[in-house]
Protein backbone atom coordinates (compact mmCIF):
# COMPACT_ATOMS: atom_id res chain seq x y z
CA UNK A 1 0.00 0.00 0.00
CA UNK A 2 1.39 3.49 -0.67
CA UNK A 3 2.28 5.87 1.99
CA UNK A 4 0.03 9.13 2.20
CA UNK A 5 1.98 11.76 1.25
CA UNK A 6 1.68 14.90 -0.96
CA UNK A 7 0.78 13.29 -4.52
CA UNK A 8 -2.86 12.32 -1.43
CA UNK A 9 -3.16 16.27 -0.53
CA UNK A 10 -2.51 17.94 -4.21
CA UNK A 11 -5.12 14.89 -5.72
CA UNK A 12 -7.84 15.45 -3.46
CA UNK A 13 -7.28 19.18 -3.72
CA UNK A 14 -8.22 18.72 -7.28
CA UNK A 15 -11.59 16.72 -6.23
CA UNK A 16 -12.81 19.81 -4.90
CA UNK A 17 -11.93 22.20 -7.58
CA UNK A 18 -13.55 19.61 -9.30
CA UNK A 19 -16.80 19.93 -7.46
CA UNK A 20 -16.93 23.69 -7.19
CA UNK A 21 -16.14 24.81 -11.12
CA UNK A 22 -20.00 23.59 -11.32
CA UNK A 23 -21.43 23.99 -7.69
CA UNK A 24 -19.73 27.36 -6.60
CA UNK A 25 -20.42 28.75 -10.22
CA UNK A 26 -24.56 27.67 -9.47
CA UNK A 27 -24.61 28.99 -5.93
CA UNK A 28 -22.67 31.79 -7.16
CA UNK A 29 -24.50 33.32 -10.06
CA UNK A 30 -27.53 31.18 -10.60
CA UNK A 31 -29.93 33.60 -8.55
CA UNK A 32 -28.12 36.72 -10.27
CA UNK A 33 -28.69 34.88 -13.90
CA UNK A 34 -32.42 34.23 -13.33
CA UNK A 35 -33.38 37.40 -11.93
CA UNK A 36 -31.44 40.13 -13.72
CA UNK A 37 -31.58 37.72 -17.02
CA UNK A 38 -34.39 35.53 -17.60
CA UNK A 39 -36.57 38.30 -15.17
CA UNK A 40 -37.88 35.66 -13.04
CA UNK A 41 -39.60 36.39 -9.65
CA UNK A 42 -37.46 35.86 -6.51
CA UNK A 43 -40.41 34.39 -4.71
CA UNK A 44 -39.94 31.64 -7.35
CA UNK A 45 -36.36 31.59 -7.16
CA UNK A 46 -36.87 31.38 -3.20
CA UNK A 47 -39.65 28.27 -3.70
CA UNK A 48 -37.20 26.71 -5.98
CA UNK A 49 -34.80 26.92 -3.50
CA UNK A 50 -36.86 25.46 -1.29
CA UNK A 51 -38.12 22.37 -2.70
CA UNK A 52 -34.86 21.58 -4.64
CA UNK A 53 -32.73 21.56 -1.45
CA UNK A 54 -35.16 19.85 0.51
CA UNK A 55 -35.17 16.74 -2.12
CA UNK A 56 -31.18 17.39 -1.96
CA UNK A 57 -31.17 16.69 1.64
CA UNK A 58 -33.30 13.80 1.28
CA UNK A 59 -31.09 12.41 -1.28
CA UNK A 60 -27.80 12.67 0.84
CA UNK A 61 -28.47 9.79 3.01
CA UNK A 62 -29.47 7.68 0.13
CA UNK A 63 -27.01 8.55 -2.03
CA UNK A 64 -24.76 8.45 1.00
CA UNK A 65 -26.09 4.68 1.47
CA UNK A 66 -24.68 3.25 -1.77
CA UNK A 67 -21.17 2.76 -0.96
CA UNK A 68 -21.66 0.93 2.00
CA UNK A 69 -24.28 -1.02 0.90
CA UNK A 70 -22.66 -2.37 -2.71
CA UNK A 71 -19.28 -2.50 -3.81
CA UNK A 72 -19.14 -1.73 -7.61
CA UNK A 73 -16.05 -1.83 -10.33
CA UNK A 74 -13.42 -3.29 -10.25
CA UNK A 75 -10.57 -1.59 -8.06
CA UNK A 76 -11.94 -2.71 -5.09
CA UNK A 77 -12.28 1.00 -4.19
CA UNK A 78 -15.50 1.80 -2.36
CA UNK A 79 -15.83 5.68 -2.99
CA UNK A 80 -14.29 6.39 -5.96
CA UNK A 81 -16.23 4.45 -8.70
CA UNK A 82 -19.32 6.60 -8.05
CA UNK A 83 -17.65 9.50 -8.53
CA UNK A 84 -16.62 8.22 -12.00
CA UNK A 85 -20.36 7.79 -12.38
CA UNK A 86 -21.70 11.42 -11.75
CA UNK A 87 -19.39 14.09 -12.32
CA UNK A 88 -20.29 14.11 -16.57
CA UNK A 89 -23.77 14.61 -15.92
CA UNK A 90 -23.07 17.35 -13.25
CA UNK A 91 -20.56 19.60 -16.01
CA UNK A 92 -23.51 18.97 -18.33
CA UNK A 93 -26.26 20.32 -15.94
CA UNK A 94 -24.35 23.48 -15.32
CA UNK A 95 -24.20 24.49 -18.85
CA UNK A 96 -28.04 23.95 -18.43
CA UNK A 97 -28.34 26.25 -15.64
CA UNK A 98 -26.62 29.20 -17.39
CA UNK A 99 -28.80 28.64 -21.07
CA UNK A 100 -30.16 31.99 -21.98
CA UNK A 101 -33.93 30.97 -22.55
CA UNK A 102 -35.97 34.25 -21.86
CA UNK A 103 -37.17 34.06 -25.74
CA UNK A 104 -39.05 31.52 -24.44
CA UNK A 105 -43.05 31.02 -22.97
CA UNK A 106 -43.20 31.85 -19.04
CA UNK A 107 -43.82 28.03 -18.28
CA UNK A 108 -40.80 26.75 -20.75
CA UNK A 109 -38.76 28.86 -19.09
CA UNK A 110 -40.07 27.71 -15.32
CA UNK A 111 -39.78 24.05 -16.15
CA UNK A 112 -36.09 24.74 -17.99
CA UNK A 113 -35.04 26.47 -14.47
CA UNK A 114 -36.39 23.87 -12.21
CA UNK A 115 -34.97 20.80 -14.18
CA UNK A 116 -31.49 22.26 -14.77
CA UNK A 117 -31.05 23.29 -11.10
CA UNK A 118 -32.52 20.02 -9.62
CA UNK A 119 -30.24 18.05 -12.12
CA UNK A 120 -27.18 20.18 -10.64
CA UNK A 121 -28.55 19.06 -7.03
CA UNK A 122 -28.85 14.94 -7.79
CA UNK A 123 -25.08 15.32 -9.69
CA UNK A 124 -23.74 17.33 -7.13
CA UNK A 125 -24.33 14.72 -4.43
CA UNK A 126 -23.77 12.03 -6.54
CA UNK A 127 -20.10 13.31 -6.61
CA UNK A 128 -19.73 15.28 -3.38
CA UNK A 129 -20.81 12.18 -0.65
CA UNK A 130 -18.35 9.26 -1.75
CA UNK A 131 -15.40 12.07 -2.04
CA UNK A 132 -16.74 13.94 1.41
CA UNK A 133 -16.46 10.20 2.80
CA UNK A 134 -12.86 9.47 0.79
CA UNK A 135 -11.22 11.56 3.58
CA UNK A 136 -11.58 9.74 6.69
CA UNK A 137 -10.45 6.12 4.36
CA UNK A 138 -6.99 7.92 2.77
CA UNK A 139 -5.31 7.61 6.14
CA UNK A 140 -6.12 7.33 9.74
CA UNK A 141 -3.76 9.85 11.05
CA UNK A 142 -5.23 12.99 12.47
CA UNK A 143 -2.52 15.35 11.08
CA UNK A 144 -2.95 13.40 7.65
CA UNK A 145 -6.86 14.41 7.34
CA UNK A 146 -5.76 17.68 9.19
CA UNK A 147 -3.62 17.94 5.60
CA UNK A 148 -6.81 16.55 3.36
CA UNK A 149 -8.71 19.03 5.10
CA UNK A 150 -6.71 21.86 4.19
CA UNK A 151 -5.98 20.69 0.96
CA UNK A 152 -9.68 20.76 0.25
CA UNK A 153 -9.69 24.00 1.63
CA UNK A 154 -7.47 25.19 -0.65
CA UNK A 155 -9.42 23.54 -3.67
CA UNK A 156 -12.17 25.48 -2.81
CA UNK A 157 -10.13 28.57 -2.37
CA UNK A 158 -8.70 28.05 -6.15
CA UNK A 159 -12.44 28.09 -7.41
CA UNK A 160 -12.97 31.13 -5.72
CA UNK A 161 -10.41 32.79 -6.47
CA UNK A 162 -10.99 32.16 -10.54
CA UNK A 163 -15.02 32.54 -9.77
CA UNK A 164 -13.80 36.22 -8.33
CA UNK A 165 -12.84 37.51 -11.86
CA UNK A 166 -16.60 36.71 -13.23
CA UNK A 167 -18.50 40.11 -12.29
CA UNK A 168 -15.46 41.85 -14.12
CA UNK A 169 -16.77 39.80 -17.66
CA UNK A 170 -20.40 39.20 -16.69
CA UNK A 171 -22.04 42.96 -16.56
CA UNK A 172 -21.65 45.66 -18.96
CA UNK A 173 -21.43 49.63 -17.85
CA UNK A 174 -23.79 52.11 -19.10
CA UNK A 175 -23.11 55.56 -19.43
CA UNK A 176 -25.43 56.67 -16.52
CA UNK A 177 -23.15 54.57 -14.19
CA UNK A 178 -25.52 51.62 -13.62
CA UNK A 179 -24.75 48.10 -15.01
CA UNK A 180 -26.43 45.44 -16.98
CA UNK A 181 -25.48 41.80 -17.03
CA UNK A 182 -24.37 40.11 -20.50
CA UNK A 183 -26.61 36.95 -21.15
CA UNK A 184 -24.08 34.98 -23.26
CA UNK A 185 -21.01 35.44 -20.67
CA UNK A 186 -22.78 33.32 -17.72
CA UNK A 187 -22.87 30.36 -20.41
CA UNK A 188 -19.17 30.91 -21.76
CA UNK A 189 -18.11 30.57 -18.04
CA UNK A 190 -20.02 27.85 -17.48
CA UNK A 191 -18.63 25.47 -20.31
CA UNK A 192 -15.14 26.45 -19.24
CA UNK A 193 -16.16 25.43 -15.60
CA UNK A 194 -17.81 22.42 -17.15
CA UNK A 195 -14.40 21.36 -18.63
CA UNK A 196 -12.30 21.90 -16.17
CA UNK A 197 -14.51 20.10 -13.64
CA UNK A 198 -14.48 16.80 -15.71
CA UNK A 199 -10.61 17.57 -15.78
CA UNK A 200 -9.95 17.82 -12.17
CA UNK A 201 -11.98 14.94 -11.30
CA UNK A 202 -9.74 12.93 -13.62
CA UNK A 203 -6.50 13.99 -11.58
CA UNK A 204 -8.21 13.21 -8.86
CA UNK A 205 -9.35 9.81 -9.56
CA UNK A 206 -5.78 8.64 -10.74
CA UNK A 207 -4.06 9.95 -7.82
CA UNK A 208 -5.94 9.19 -4.80
CA UNK A 209 -5.49 5.44 -2.77
CA UNK A 210 -8.17 4.35 -0.32
CA UNK A 211 -6.59 2.71 2.28
CA UNK A 212 -9.08 2.06 5.12
CA UNK A 213 -11.63 -0.59 4.09
CA UNK A 214 -14.89 -0.55 5.53
CA UNK A 215 -16.27 -3.01 8.92
CA UNK A 216 -19.55 -4.41 9.06
CA UNK A 217 -21.11 -6.66 11.51
CA UNK A 218 -22.13 -9.89 10.50
CA UNK A 219 -26.05 -9.23 10.11
CA UNK A 220 -25.03 -6.89 7.55
CA UNK A 221 -25.75 -3.33 6.50
CA UNK A 222 -28.87 -1.23 8.51
CA UNK A 223 -29.41 2.29 8.05
CA UNK A 224 -31.21 2.12 11.50
CA UNK A 225 -27.67 0.81 13.03
CA UNK A 226 -26.05 4.27 11.64
CA UNK A 227 -28.70 7.01 12.70
CA UNK A 228 -28.62 5.11 16.27
CA UNK A 229 -24.49 5.28 16.49
CA UNK A 230 -25.38 9.27 15.60
CA UNK A 231 -27.81 10.09 17.92
CA UNK A 232 -25.15 9.01 20.36
CA UNK A 233 -22.00 10.50 18.69
CA UNK A 234 -22.40 14.13 20.50
CA UNK A 235 -19.63 15.37 18.86
CA UNK A 236 -21.55 14.50 15.14
CA UNK A 237 -24.32 16.27 16.82
CA UNK A 238 -21.96 19.66 17.63
CA UNK A 239 -20.07 19.61 14.20
CA UNK A 240 -23.42 19.13 12.63
CA UNK A 241 -24.54 22.61 13.92
CA UNK A 242 -21.26 24.30 12.76
CA UNK A 243 -21.68 22.66 9.82
CA UNK A 244 -25.27 24.53 9.18
CA UNK A 245 -24.21 28.18 10.54
CA UNK A 246 -21.28 27.84 8.10
CA UNK A 247 -23.38 27.08 5.38
CA UNK A 248 -25.71 29.82 6.04
CA UNK A 249 -23.10 31.96 5.46
CA UNK A 250 -21.62 30.66 1.98
CA UNK A 251 -24.69 30.59 0.74
CA UNK A 252 -26.37 33.62 1.81
CA UNK A 253 -23.63 35.79 1.50
CA UNK A 254 -22.42 34.06 -1.87
CA UNK A 255 -26.21 34.87 -3.01
CA UNK A 256 -26.66 38.39 -1.28
CA UNK A 257 -23.21 39.16 -2.34
CA UNK A 258 -23.88 40.96 -5.81
CA UNK A 259 -27.15 42.74 -4.34
CA UNK A 260 -25.30 44.68 -1.62
CA UNK A 261 -21.93 45.39 -3.48
CA UNK A 262 -24.58 46.17 -6.22
CA UNK A 263 -27.50 47.97 -4.93
CA UNK A 264 -26.08 49.87 -1.66
CA UNK A 265 -22.56 50.57 -2.78
CA UNK A 266 -23.47 50.62 -6.63
CA UNK A 267 -19.48 48.72 -6.87
CA UNK A 268 -20.46 45.16 -8.03
CA UNK A 269 -16.82 44.85 -8.41
CA UNK A 270 -16.19 44.65 -5.13
CA UNK A 271 -17.69 40.66 -5.21
CA UNK A 272 -14.45 39.84 -7.11
CA UNK A 273 -12.46 41.66 -3.78
CA UNK A 274 -14.88 39.50 -1.43
CA UNK A 275 -14.21 36.37 -3.23
CA UNK A 276 -10.54 36.87 -3.43
CA UNK A 277 -9.29 38.03 -0.03
CA UNK A 278 -9.65 34.06 1.37
CA UNK A 279 -6.47 33.70 -0.84
CA UNK A 280 -4.11 35.66 1.17
CA UNK A 281 -6.00 34.04 4.28
CA UNK A 282 -5.40 30.69 3.56
CA UNK A 283 -2.25 31.07 2.35
CA UNK A 284 -1.27 32.85 5.85
CA UNK A 285 -2.95 30.03 7.39
CA UNK A 286 -1.69 27.22 5.31
CA UNK A 287 1.53 26.29 6.67
CA UNK A 288 0.64 27.04 9.74
CA UNK A 289 -3.02 24.62 10.33
CA UNK A 290 -1.32 21.19 10.84
CA UNK A 291 1.22 22.90 12.69
CA UNK A 292 -1.20 24.60 14.95
CA UNK A 293 -2.99 21.29 15.42
CA UNK A 294 -0.54 19.54 16.91
CA UNK A 295 -0.55 21.81 19.98
CA UNK A 296 -3.89 23.08 19.97
CA UNK A 297 -7.31 20.77 19.38
CA UNK A 298 -9.06 21.99 16.22
CA UNK A 299 -12.18 23.07 18.44
CA UNK A 300 -9.90 25.58 19.80
CA UNK A 301 -8.28 26.72 16.69
CA UNK A 302 -11.84 27.39 15.10
CA UNK A 303 -13.74 28.76 18.38
CA UNK A 304 -11.26 31.69 18.89
CA UNK A 305 -11.51 33.36 15.82
CA UNK A 306 -15.08 32.84 16.07
CA UNK A 307 -16.14 34.39 19.02
CA UNK A 308 -14.32 37.24 18.19
CA UNK A 309 -15.95 37.32 14.63
CA UNK A 310 -19.26 37.38 16.80
CA UNK A 311 -18.52 40.66 18.49
CA UNK A 312 -17.69 42.26 14.92
CA UNK A 313 -20.39 41.01 13.28
CA UNK A 314 -22.79 42.51 15.99
CA UNK A 315 -21.43 46.01 15.84
CA UNK A 316 -21.36 45.29 11.43
CA UNK A 317 -25.23 44.75 11.79
CA UNK A 318 -26.14 47.64 13.90
CA UNK A 319 -24.08 49.98 12.46
CA UNK A 320 -24.48 51.12 8.79
CA UNK A 321 -20.25 52.02 7.31
CA UNK A 322 -20.82 54.36 4.44
CA UNK A 323 -17.31 53.45 2.65
CA UNK A 324 -16.96 50.47 1.11
CA UNK A 325 -13.18 49.62 1.96
CA UNK A 326 -14.01 49.87 5.98
CA UNK A 327 -16.86 47.87 5.66
CA UNK A 328 -14.80 45.26 3.45
CA UNK A 329 -12.04 45.08 6.04
CA UNK A 330 -15.06 45.10 9.41
CA UNK A 331 -16.74 41.85 7.21
CA UNK A 332 -13.17 39.62 7.16
CA UNK A 333 -12.61 40.30 10.92
CA UNK A 334 -16.47 39.27 11.26
CA UNK A 335 -15.86 36.06 8.95
CA UNK A 336 -12.22 34.75 9.55
CA UNK A 337 -13.15 32.66 12.23
CA UNK A 338 -15.66 30.07 9.53
CA UNK A 339 -12.13 31.13 7.47
CA UNK A 340 -10.56 28.73 9.53
CA UNK A 341 -13.30 26.18 9.84
CA UNK A 342 -13.42 25.82 6.36
CA UNK A 343 -10.30 24.65 6.56
CA UNK A 344 -10.65 22.30 9.37
CA UNK A 345 -13.97 21.64 8.80
CA UNK A 346 -13.02 18.05 7.36
CA UNK A 347 -10.67 17.13 9.90
CA UNK A 348 -13.56 17.75 12.19
CA UNK A 349 -15.79 15.16 10.62
CA UNK A 350 -13.11 12.65 9.58
CA UNK A 351 -12.61 12.80 13.83
CA UNK A 352 -16.58 12.16 14.42
CA UNK A 353 -16.36 9.54 12.01
CA UNK A 354 -13.76 7.53 14.19
CA UNK A 355 -16.34 8.22 17.15
CA UNK A 356 -18.65 6.63 15.38
CA UNK A 357 -16.30 3.46 15.04
CA UNK A 358 -15.31 3.75 18.03
CA UNK A 359 -18.93 3.29 19.96
CA UNK A 360 -20.81 1.16 17.02
CA UNK A 361 -17.99 -1.16 15.55
CA UNK A 362 -18.89 -0.46 12.28
CA UNK A 363 -17.15 2.00 9.46
CA UNK A 364 -19.95 3.29 7.38
CA UNK A 365 -18.24 6.55 6.37
CA UNK A 366 -20.44 7.44 3.66
CA UNK A 367 -23.77 6.99 5.29
CA UNK A 368 -22.51 8.95 8.57
CA UNK A 369 -20.98 11.44 6.34
CA UNK A 370 -23.99 12.10 4.25
CA UNK A 371 -26.06 12.87 7.22
CA UNK A 372 -23.25 15.63 7.80
CA UNK A 373 -24.52 16.23 4.08
CA UNK A 374 -28.14 16.34 4.80
CA UNK A 375 -27.41 19.13 7.78
CA UNK A 376 -25.55 21.38 5.02
CA UNK A 377 -27.99 20.56 2.51
CA UNK A 378 -30.67 21.59 5.16
CA UNK A 379 -28.98 24.95 6.09
CA UNK A 380 -28.43 26.01 2.32
CA UNK A 381 -31.73 25.21 1.72
CA UNK A 382 -32.82 27.66 4.08
CA UNK A 383 -30.55 30.10 3.32
CA UNK A 384 -31.48 29.60 -0.23
CA UNK A 385 -35.30 30.15 0.39
CA UNK A 386 -35.09 32.74 2.63
CA UNK A 387 -32.77 35.13 0.89
CA UNK A 388 -34.89 34.67 -2.71
CA UNK A 389 -38.45 35.79 -0.68
CA UNK A 390 -36.46 38.00 1.70
CA UNK A 391 -35.56 39.79 -1.70
CA UNK A 392 -39.68 40.25 -2.62
CA UNK A 393 -40.60 41.05 0.98
CA UNK A 394 -38.05 44.20 1.10
CA UNK A 395 -40.04 45.39 -2.51
CA UNK A 396 -36.89 44.08 -4.76
CA UNK A 397 -38.08 44.72 -8.65
CA UNK A 398 -36.39 42.38 -11.17
CA UNK A 399 -37.39 44.35 -13.83
CA UNK A 400 -36.08 47.49 -13.07
CA UNK A 401 -31.88 48.22 -13.26
CA UNK A 402 -30.90 49.80 -9.99
CA UNK A 403 -33.52 49.46 -6.52
CA UNK A 404 -34.66 52.38 -4.16
CA UNK A 405 -32.49 53.59 -1.09
CA UNK A 406 -34.69 51.99 0.86
CA UNK A 407 -34.68 48.38 -0.89
CA UNK A 408 -30.78 49.04 -0.70
CA UNK A 409 -30.73 49.33 2.47
CA UNK A 410 -32.92 46.32 3.67
CA UNK A 411 -30.39 44.82 1.35
CA UNK A 412 -27.63 45.63 3.48
CA UNK A 413 -29.29 44.61 6.60
CA UNK A 414 -29.71 41.39 5.44
CA UNK A 415 -26.60 40.53 4.45
CA UNK A 416 -24.50 41.79 7.76
CA UNK A 417 -26.90 39.62 9.18
CA UNK A 418 -25.07 36.44 8.42
CA UNK A 419 -22.09 36.55 9.89
CA UNK A 420 -23.82 37.26 13.41
CA UNK A 421 -25.94 33.54 12.73
CA UNK A 422 -22.97 31.69 11.38
CA UNK A 423 -20.68 32.87 14.74
CA UNK A 424 -23.46 32.04 17.12
CA UNK A 425 -23.54 28.76 15.31
CA UNK A 426 -20.10 27.83 15.41
CA UNK A 427 -20.16 28.92 19.21
CA UNK A 428 -22.81 26.74 20.21
CA UNK A 429 -22.12 23.25 17.94
CA UNK A 430 -18.19 23.35 18.67
CA UNK A 431 -17.97 25.47 22.15
CA UNK A 432 -21.18 23.64 23.66
CA UNK A 433 -21.82 20.20 22.46
CA UNK A 434 -18.24 18.98 20.49
CA UNK A 435 -16.77 17.47 23.14
CA UNK A 436 -13.76 15.80 21.85
CA UNK A 437 -10.58 17.03 22.90
CA UNK A 438 -6.64 16.51 21.46
CA UNK A 439 -6.03 13.82 23.36
CA UNK A 440 -9.52 12.23 22.95
CA UNK A 441 -8.80 12.29 19.25
CA UNK A 442 -5.59 10.30 19.75
CA UNK A 443 -7.18 8.35 22.02
CA UNK A 444 -9.54 6.64 19.45
CA UNK A 445 -6.89 6.91 16.52
CA UNK A 446 -5.08 4.50 18.65
CA UNK A 447 -7.62 2.19 19.45
CA UNK A 448 -9.07 2.09 16.37
CA UNK A 449 -5.42 1.33 14.62
CA UNK A 450 -5.34 -1.95 17.49
CA UNK A 451 -8.58 -3.00 16.76
CA UNK A 452 -8.43 -3.23 12.52
CA UNK A 453 -4.87 -4.97 13.18
CA UNK A 454 -6.67 -7.94 15.11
Amino acid sequence: MKKFGTKDQLSYMFGDIGGNFVNMFVDSYFLVFCTYVLNISPFFMGTLFLFARLFDAINDPIMGAFPDRFLIGKSGDRFKPYIKIFMWPLAVSGLLCFTNVSSFSDVFKYIWICAAYVMVDICYTGTSMPYGSLASVISPDSIDRTKLSRARGIGGLIVAMIMAVVPMFIWRNNADGTQDPIPEAFFIFAVIFGIGCIISYLVFLRGTTERIKSIQKEEGYKYSNVLKGVIKNRPLIGAIIANIGSLISLTGMTQFGTFVWKEYYNQPEFVTYVMAITIPITLILFPFIPRLTKRFSKRTLILVPSVLGLAVSFFLLFVPIMNPWIFFAFLIAAMFGNQVFIILVWAVVADCLDYQELITGERMDGSVYSIVGFARKLGSAITSTVASYALGWIGYNADVTTQTAEVANQIRTLYTSLPLITGAFLVVGLGLIFNLTKKDSERITNELSERRQV
